[in-house]
């Protein structure tokens, strides 16, 4: 019995290395190191890490002690392979033909475009976590318990189990807050641009509905439904941190080290909600909220511009 402990416990152990050296790998850090040593990520970074995935799917498949990680890493080799389609579409001239070009004197139009491919990314990747899951509440596309309670975290304050239908407006609010203080601050609108951005407010609630959305499916869902019950719920949300976190400390609003922290730390909040809730409506919305305020920021950046 205590031979069969010890060979259950050395292959979880396996299962944890593997997932957490694929999921740095495949991250933004290879190409943080890049840009901070070389100045430019290579052009090749991305197709590597598609590659790498490949390898590492063909792996788990041939290799008994990794079999469990086989979902996880055919679900991000099809992201993988759906972001290479969507970035290989943008510049196609079949796509520019159809759609035009990105740069236009429209706020809804530039921001419509290349949601139009997210999405299409977004359904690719559902469609993979159907495959392997085969039911919608198992990779978390339904709205979940929404009374559900909230585990306990002492360092957060959190000291007894409350309903979820409480925090998720509390962790959504303060967090737009988080990132509406240094935005407003640094980018210090005048009452006639913020005048001007009211009227941009229908295309802003869009694009933070879809950004969110899209996020939470790719980002947290393919993580979340295809590690948790492998390697655990604490491994699972702390490989989910990284990979969001790194995701943007280059292309973040803010970037670099504090939007690193700051995302990390929401990742954290959303991967929390979705396991406790079973469901996708409260991480949804604690993402939404500080996403309205980000592209409420680059609405005031594209009223300047124009």
């Amino acid at each position: 019995m205590k031979k069969v402990i010890t060979q259950v416990r050395d292959q979880r152990t396996v299962l944890i290395v593997c997932a957490w050296l694929s999921i740095i790998l495949i991250s933004d850090l290879p190409d943080i190191i890049c840009k901070h040593t070389s100045g430019a990520v290579p052009v090749w970074m991305f197709w590597s890490k598609t590659c790498f995935m490949a390898v590492f799917l063909i792996a788990c498949l041939l290799y008994q002690k990794l079999r469990l990680l086989v979902p996880y890493a055919f679900v991000m080799l099809v992201f993988f392979m759906a972001l290479s389609a969507s970035d290989w579409l943008r510049t196609s001239a079949w796509w520019i033909g159809l759609i035009g070009d990105e740069q236009t004197p429209s706020f809804l139009l530039m921001y419509l475009r290349p949601f139009i491919r997210d999405t299409g990314v977004t359904i690719i990747v559902i469609m993979a976590l159907w495959i392997v899951k085969k039911k919608r509440r198992e990779f978390f596309l339904v709205k979940g318990q929404l009374d559900a309670p909230i585990e306990p975290v002492t360092w957060m304050g959190i000291k007894k189990p409350e309903p979820w239908r409480k925090f998720a407006w509390i962790f959504g609010i303060i967090a737009a807050l988080a990132v509406a203080i240094p935005t407003i601050l640094s980018l210090k609108p005048s009452a006639e641009v913020l005048k001007r951005c009211i009227q941009l407010m229908p295309a802003v609630i869009l694009f933070a509905g879809i950004n969110a959305f899209s996020e939470e499916v790719y980002f947290r869902a393919t993580i979340l439904s295809t590690l948790t019950k492998v390697i655990g719920k604490t491994n699972t949300i702390l490989i989910n941190v990284v990979f969001f976190g790194l995701a943007h400390y280059l292309y973040g609003s803010p970037p670099g080290v504090t939007g690193f922290l700051m995302t990390g730390f929401l990742a954290f909040l959303l991967g929390k909600s979705m396991l406790e809730t079973k469901g996708l409506l409260w991480p949804w919305l604690i993402h939404f909220l500080p996403d309205v305020v980000i592209f409420f920021s680059y609405a005031i950046i594209w009223i300047r511009q124009t």
